[in-house]
């Protein structure tokens, strides 16, 4: 059945929205330490319309009817097809939303599908947008329409189209790119150009808030790394990238504590109870301490499993660390598309509103390219140098030591048990303490503490992050040497964007081995 949705006449962007748009609404628009939250309207339609003034009601409608609906601020995303696409446009700049422009081909390539004057007013038009992505840069025509469709059903959190219920008349068409939403189970609305009935499909999937993003905005303020902003980013932007780093740095020691002590607890029960069968002890408390020893390791395993402690560190690392990133690229005369092909549960509604940020930023305030890199290379690389060199400093002896230590307890334990192999088979005669101690004593001892030794550097996850520091200073080193060097933007902009890239892909190989421990 149809939905009928309120009639609602265009209104003028309120002054707070027009200020958004155009990138300069100042950080007292948002709390002093949060994210504001966006969706994405996707858009697809014929260009061919019978009634473009009912179209345009409909339109109109139908966006008004999301935002009201939804908290947080609607974005439109569509390409600028004559027709529909433009008429999209239109009504939601006219409704204050904001617009990301997605191309099939580039420019060059595109006009050719217009005439003189359509091109003009499709010119006229991208210079409203505050993001252009151009979707395919070789390949046939129809292909490229497809996948302009596909990508705006990617990007969106409900598509609308105008669309008569036809098959596409081409490759690329509206039908595909409305069958492409419903394969993914994406809310759609649908507008008859002919009836402008409208009709809602899979509404029950939207997404109307988001938990993560919520609970990251009410972590309380914090300050760590960077003492200033030193970059051209939002204060309020530079704050939550500091409480997020606080609540991370401030929640790994004390997870990594816990987990140490199940595992020394499990330990400490295994020696008293290995030293009660060996020396033939039967004192009342042993059992008791034996006991305690488990219940404190369970009680310690039911924190953090049902205190969802491993789960809050995580998330916090993984913003402050996505935050930096987008912080030490702010100045680019574009936003980096630096999470453009990552889709990691959690930090999504993040992602989104640090690329819609920066848009707009980027549009409206750029910085001089000296001046950019005299902030990356000091407040980025080089803060990155030190920061691996200090974590390699640290953990490197205690690498050495629990390794040493994994070592003498394995190699102590093979001799116990060689010494009992030999003594037993050739009958040969051992004092009685050679006998409980190192027959039967450190046999059963040693292997436990071996393998404690090893879980604790899997725990702290040591040998990788060796490994890894030096990898990532190399690299820092050479990313240094290249950004100095560079005299363009383009060329800069593609050796920072190699770098983020580079400790974003740290930070995602840390959340996969986190995530792993997290599961267990």
């Amino acid at each position: 059945m149809p939905v009928k949705l309120s009639p609602c006449q265009p209104k003028p962007p309120l002054a707070p929205v027009a200020n958004l748009v155009l990138g300069r609404m100042s950080s007292s628009a948002f709390p002093t330490s949060s994210l504001p939250l966006f969706h994405v309207v996707g858009f697809s339609g014929h260009r061919q319309l019978p009634d473009t003034p009912g179209a345009e009601r409909a339109v109109n409608q139908a966006l008004e009817s999301l935002r009201q609906e939804t908290k947080g601020e609607w974005v439109a995303l569509s390409s600028v097809a004559t027709g529909g696409d433009l008429l999209f446009v239109a009504q939601a700049r006219a409704l204050g939303l904001s617009w990301h422009a997605i191309l099939p081909l580039p420019k060059a390539e595109f006009a050719s599908d217009f005439s003189p004057a359509e091109w003009a007013t499709v010119e006229a038009t991208l210079k409203q947008s505050e993001h252009v992505r151009v979707i395919t840069e070789n390949g046939s025509r129809e292909d490229a329409y497809l996948d302009c469709g596909m990508e705006t059903v990617n990007g969106a959190d409900v598509l609308l189209a105008i669309w008569d219920g036809q098959p596409a008349r081409g490759k690329g068409g509206t039908a595909d790119v409305v069958e492409y939403a419903r394969s993914l189970s994406r809310p759609i609305i649908i507008i008859d150009p002919d009836t402008l009935a409208t009709r809602r499909e899979n509404f029950e999937s939207l997404t109307r808030s988001d938990s993560s993003l919520t609970y990251l905005n009410q972590l309380p303020a914090g300050t760590t790394g960077w003492g200033e902003n030193p970059f051209q980013a939002p204060n309020y932007i530079f704050a939550f990238q500091q409480k997020a780093d606080y609540a991370a740095s401030h929640g790994a020691p004390q997870f990594r504590r816990l987990i140490v002590s199940t595992v020394l607890l499990h330990v400490v029960a295994t020696i008293v109870a290995a030293a009660a069968l060996a020396f033939d002890l039967h004192v009342t408390a042993l059992p008791w301490v034996k006991l305690l020893c488990l219940i404190g390791a369970l009680g310690v395993a039911l924190v953090l499993r049902y205190h969802h402690a491993h789960h809050n560190w995580v998330r916090c690392r993984l913003a402050a660390e996505f935050c930096r990133s987008a912080l030490a690229t702010w100045g680019l005369p574009r936003a980096a598309p630096l999470f453009q092909d990552l889709d990691l549960p959690g930090v999504h509604a993040l992602i989104r509103s640090l690329h819609i940020l920066h848009s707009r930023s980027a549009s409206a305030k750029p910085v001089p390219m000296a001046e950019f890199k005299t902030t990356y290379l000091g407040k980025r690389i080089d803060d990155q140098l030190g920061y691996y060199q200090r974590q390699e400093a640290r953990a490197l002896p205690q690498f050495v030591r629990l390794k040493t230590g994994f070592w003498i307890a394995t190699i102590l334990a093979l001799g116990c048990t060689l010494a009992y192999a030999v003594c037993h088979t050739f009958d040969v005669e051992s004092p009685h303490w050679v006998t409980t101690l190192v027959f039967y004593f450190f046999p059963i001892a040693l292997p436990v503490v071996a393998a404690a030794f090893i879980s604790l550097i899997s725990i702290n996850d040591l040998q990788r992050r060796v490994a890894r520091y030096r990898e990532m200073r190399a690299m820092l080193e050479d990313s240094r040497k290249q950004v100095a060097f560079c005299q363009t933007w383009n060329s800069l902009e593609r050796i920072v964007l190699k770098t983020e890239r580079a400790l974003l892909q740290e930070v995602l190989e840390w959340h996969s081995i986190t995530s792993f421990t997290e599961s267990h």
